[in-house]
């Protein structure tokens, strides 16, 4: 039998108090920093879900700081655009109230608070959010747009905005102030009315006449350039009138009433009858010489300056074709068929089966009947092959044909290109081997400017107001952010906006339209202007408006805050994981270490017994 030494017990109760002494010291560590561990491989079997949870925690933080800074951008941009369009309320209260009043310097009160106002909304596209500018689009280093003073008055070698208002207004006038209209008497006892040229975007525009004249006829709108005419076979009665109608260049229409009368002189917008209908004729060629000039030097002066605004500011564009007639030698119309026989309302040259005519890329095809989709019928109409080329470009302005022209209008004109496998037929549409839209902003072309017939572009010579980002696609996407996993936001804003641009551009036309204050129709221009201004600040039909962009803004963050209540509750379950699986109880660990700490001390005790222990305490005495 082996009797152990006392040192081989001592040595076992030393390992055990040295275990007890670092599981000791392990649990002190764990109440101090509330962990089960300090190394992955203390913390147990169930680290690696809690590895996983951890990376999903910082994924989710980054994306709620995304989220934040998304939410401050869009709350600046809100703020930008609310204040832009409180101060466009302003602008068109004070043009629709109407204050004709003219001072020394060409302009009424309200145009010159106009001014003032236009600094600040071009100041507002230029918000920054940090070192972000709101309105640019992708371009977010670059100003919005460029400074009211570059933009009203030019810079260098380009001109500004005063520039074009100034040339398109002698371009809508004419020669002789008319507005590009020639009044005649082709025989004694008639009067005819025409368009100087036919294709010319400038002046006035026959739209429609009407009569109630005794014995009158007339015809109209027709031919190349459109006439009307009205001829007296006898004297009309007097309050008999007639009312010739006008399209102008912003769209807007007019009309010239004259009424036959007996008096003498007879009154404002009246012409007399005479003793025979060949005086009679003369008495209203007079009076619509008369009445066309004041139009023309009134309306039409504030429709002109209209329409050089939106020429400076707009981005659209429009293909305008030749003047070209049909079968039956008569400028072409919307009615007019693809194809048709000889001498009839039809196209110089078919259309076959078998053609396309192909916009921006996408084909349109020609069948024989049954169209569907992308096709038409060869015996369709121009008018139904001007829709399906507008449902293709998606422009917000109808594409039309008058006088035998065809105006193809585009919403972006960089990106227009309109072609035809069978370039005879597309010639009979008055276009050449590529129809192209003038690149915006757009000029007078030619000098002198009276007599101009066309619109070019002035690229190269005029001041780009608009200095962000214009792709083609939708401002909302040039702005995007990961805000999950699964889910991005779109909150890009462009100042070429449709309902920023338009707003803009009839507040700066207002303030940059100025008139001669002694003038005799100063009065009569500037409640021309103001009745087109107040008009043209409030949203027609489906224009986008400036409440449709905030609508954009405010339900990005409604997406946002429902994705962060989201994310929130994850962060709650996987930041649970993560404690669960690494956390400790404090009340459990101070559990454990009082009872480490008795075992310990009586681990103490035993080993300093032992300690005491010798031989010859057992030995027998004697």
């Amino acid at each position: 039998m082996s009797i152990n030494s006392v040192g081989y017990g001592n040595a076992l109760l030393g390992q055990s108090v040295f275990d007890l002494k670092n599981q000791l010291d392990a649990l002190q560590t764990q109440l101090a920093t509330g962990k089960k561990s300090t190394t992955y491989s203390g913390m147990g079997v169930n680290e690696g879900f809690a590895i996983f949870a951890r990376a999903q925690l910082s994924n989710l933080s980054a994306f709620a700081t995304t989220i934040t800074n998304i939410n401050t951008t869009i709350d600046t941009t809100s703020t930008a655009l609310t204040s832009f369009g409180q101060i466009a309320t302003q602008v068109k209260s004070a043009a629709g109230s109407g204050g004709a009043i003219v001072n020394g310097s060409g302009q009424t009160t309200g145009q010159q608070t106009a001014l003032l106002q236009l600094k600040t909304m071009l100041e507002m596209l230029n918000t920054q959010a940090g070192d972000r500018y709101l309105f640019s689009g992708s371009a977010i280093d670059t100003p919005s747009v460029a400074s009211m003073e570059d933009i009203l008055n030019g810079k260098g070698a380009q001109a500004g905005l005063k520039q074009l208002i100034a040339e398109r207004n002698q371009a809508d006038l004419g020669v002789g102030g008319m507005g590009r209209l020639v009044v005649s008497s082709p025989t004694p006892t008639s009067v005819s009315v025409a368009e100087d040229v036919a294709g010319s975007p400038f002046g006035l525009k026959l739209n429609a006449i009407a009569s109630s004249l005794t014995g009158a006829t007339v015809t109209g709108p027709s031919g190349s350039p459109a006439a009307v005419s009205v001829n007296l076979a006898s004297n009309p009665n007097n309050g008999d009138n007639i009312t010739f109608t006008f399209n102008l260049p912003d769209g807007t229409t007019e009309a010239v009433r004259l009424t036959a009368s007996n008096a003498t002189p007879p009154p404002t917008g009246s012409f007399a009858i005479g003793a025979t209908p060949t005086a009679t004729t003369a008495n209203l060629n007079a009076a619509l010489n008369t009445a066309i000039g004041t139009l023309a030097n009134t309306a039409l002066v504030a429709a002109s300056a209209m329409a050089a605004s939106d020429n400076f500011f707009n981005s659209a564009g429009t293909a305008t074709g030749g003047v070209v007639n049909n079968k039956a030698a008569a400028p072409i119309t919307g009615a007019t068929l693809l194809s048709g026989g000889a001498a009839t309302d039809s196209l110089a040259t078919n259309f076959a089966a078998g053609d396309t005519i192909t916009v921006n890329g996408t084909p349109i095809s020609f069948v024989a009947a049954g169209a569907t989709g992308n096709q038409l019928n060869v015996t369709d109409s121009v008018q139904t092959l001007l829709a399906r080329i507008d449902s293709i470009t998606g422009t917000s302005v109808p594409s039309t044909v008058s006088g035998g022209v065809i105006a193809l209008h585009t919403d972006n004109a960089a990106s227009l290109s309109v072609t035809s496998s069978n370039p005879a037929a597309f010639a009979a549409l008055g276009f050449g081997a590529t129809a192209t839209a003038i690149l915006p902003p757009l000029r007078v072309g030619g000098t002198p400017w009276s007599t101009a017939t066309s619109l070019v572009s002035g690229a190269a010579n005029t001041v780009a107001w608009y200095t962000g980002e214009a792709g083609p696609g939708p401002a909302r996407a040039s702005s995007t952010a990961r805000i999950d996993q699964a889910a991005t936001i779109q909150y890009g804003v462009r100042a070429n906006e449709q309902a920023i641009r338009n707003t803009l551009q009839s507040v700066a036309a207002f303030a940059a339209f100025t008139m001669s204050p002694t003038g005799p129709n100063a009065t009569a221009q500037i409640s021309a202007l103001n009745q087109r201004v107040a008009t043209s600040l409030t949203p027609q039909g489906r224009q986008q408006s400036l409440a449709d962009i905030g609508t954009d803004l405010a339900s990005a963050q409604v997406a946002m805050k429902g994705v962060a209540a989201r994310q929130s509750q994850s962060q709650i379950m996987l930041q649970s994981l993560v404690d669960q699986t690494e956390t400790v109880s404090t009340d459990q660990v101070a559990t454990e270490i009082l009872a480490v700490q008795t075992r310990l001390q009586a681990s103490y005790q035993t080993t300093s017994m032992l300690s005491q222990l010798t031989l010859v305490k057992y030995l027998p005495v004697g």
